[in-house]
C-alpha cells in the first residue's frame, strides 16, 4: 500500500530539489519555535484558557507561532499555512504548512518537559513531510518520502514488536473528554489490560515522534486537528510504520482520529478499538453524561 506522504509527493509533482528544499524550511522553521519555548520554558508570565476547560494558551504559543511564521513567509510566501493560534492564511496552490507552535501547552504551563514544535507540509490534505522539535530532550526530527525519518542523524525506524502483549502503548484525551462518553477512557482500560502497559505523555506530535523512533510500538488517540498530526504521521510512515482510520481505512486528519503503530500491530489495535463501548459516566464520576432513563443519547 502507497503510504499517504509518497501519494501526497506523487500528486504535488515536486520535483527532488524542490521537495528538499521545504523540508528544510521546515525544519528551520520548527528550530525556530523551538528555540522560542526553550526561552520561555519556567518564564511564563500569563497561562490563560481558550474554548474548552483545560485548553490553554501563553505567551510561548504566541511567540514560537511568530517565529516559525516568520521563517515560511520569508521561504515560501506563497503557501497556504494552517496554524493553530492564528488560523487558516490563504496561499496559492494545494500545498499547505499546518503548525503546532506548542504541542503540549498543558505540560508546558506546569513544567512538564514534554512538549515541542511542529511543522508539517500537506498537499490536498495529505501529510507531505514534516519537522518537531522537542527543546527539553533535545531532539530534532525530519521525514519526507524519499529522505526517511531521522532524530539528530539517527535514522530511525518503529520496533518490531508484533504482539499486543508485548507492546508499550501510548494514546491522549482530548479536551472535550469531560463533555463526552466517546472519551477512550473505555480504550485506555481495554488496551492497558492487553499490553506491558499504555502511557499518557500529552503531546500527539511527540508520541507520534516516539513511535518512529521505536520507543513505544502503538498509538491510537482521537480528538486532533491537523497540525496535530501531519509531521508526526510523516516520521511514522518514513520510519516503516502504519499509520490509518480507526476502522482500518486511509487517514483523513479532518477525521481526528489515528491508528499508528508497527505493522503487526495494526489489525490488534483496529480490532480493539472496535469492540470498545463508552463506560458510563457514573463509573468515573460523571452521571450527568449518562444517557436519561427512556432513550436519548448521551451528549
Amino acid at each position: 500500500m502507497t503510504s499517504l506522504c509518497q501519494r501526497a509527493l506523487e500528486g504535488s509533482g515536486l520535483d527532488a530539489a524542490e521537495l528538499e528544499r521545504l523540508l528544510q524550511v521546515a525544519r528551520e522553521a520548527a528550530e525556530a519555535g523551538g528555540r522560542e519555548l526553550r526561552h520561555h520554558f519556567g518564564r511564563l508570565e500569563q497561562v490563560r484558557q481558550k474554548g474548552m476547560a483545560g485548553n490553554l494558551v501563553t505567551e510561548a504559543d504566541l511567540a514560537a507561532e511568530a517565529a516559525v511564521l516568520a521563517v515560511l513567509e520569508a521561504a515560501t510566501p506563497t503557501l497556504a499555512v494552517l496554524a493553530e493560534e492564528s488560523g487558516r492564511r490563504a496561499g496559492q496552490g494545494e500545498l499547505q504548512w499546518c503548525v503546532d507552535p506548542l504541542d503540549g501547552t498543558t505540560n508546558y504551563a506546569h513544567g512538564y518537559p514534554i512538549f515541542g514544535t511542529s511543522v508539517g507540509l500537506t498537499w490536498k490534505g495529505l501529510p507531505l513531510l514534516g519537522a518537531l522539535e522537542v527543546p527539553a530532550l533535545e531532539e530534532h526530527y525530519w521525514a519526507a518520502p524519499g529522505h526517511g525519518a531521522w532524530c539528530n542523524g539517527r535514522r530511525l525506524q518503529v520496533s518490531q514488536c508484533g504482539a499486543l502483549a508485548d507492546s508499550l502503548l501510548v494514546t491522549g484525551f482530548s479536551y472535550d473528554r469531560v463533555q463526552r462518553l466517546d472519551n477512550n477512557y473505555a480504550e485506555f482500560a481495554w488496551f492497558t489490560h492487553r499490553s506491558h502497559g499504555v502511557r499518557r505523555a500529552g503531546a500527539a506530535a511527540v508520541d507520534l515522534a516516539f513511535v518512529a523512533a521505536g520507543r513505544v510500538d502503538g498509538y491510537w488517540e482521537r480528538g486532533l486537528s491537523p497540525w496535530d498530526l501531519v509531521a508526526g504521521v510523516v516520521l511514522v510512515e518514513q520510519a516503516g510504520g502504519i499509520v490509518c482510520a480507526y476502522d482500518g481505512g486511509p487517514l483523513d486528519l479532518a477525521d481526528g482520529r489515528v491508528v499508528a503503530c508497527t505493522p503487526a500491530l495494526r489489525q490488534p489495535l483496529i480490532d480493539g478499538l472496535a469492540c470498545c463501548r463508552p463506560l458510563s459516566g457514573a463509573s468515573f464520576g460523571a452521571p450527568e453524561l449518562d444517557a436519561p432513563a427512556g432513550g436519548g443519547d448521551a451528549p
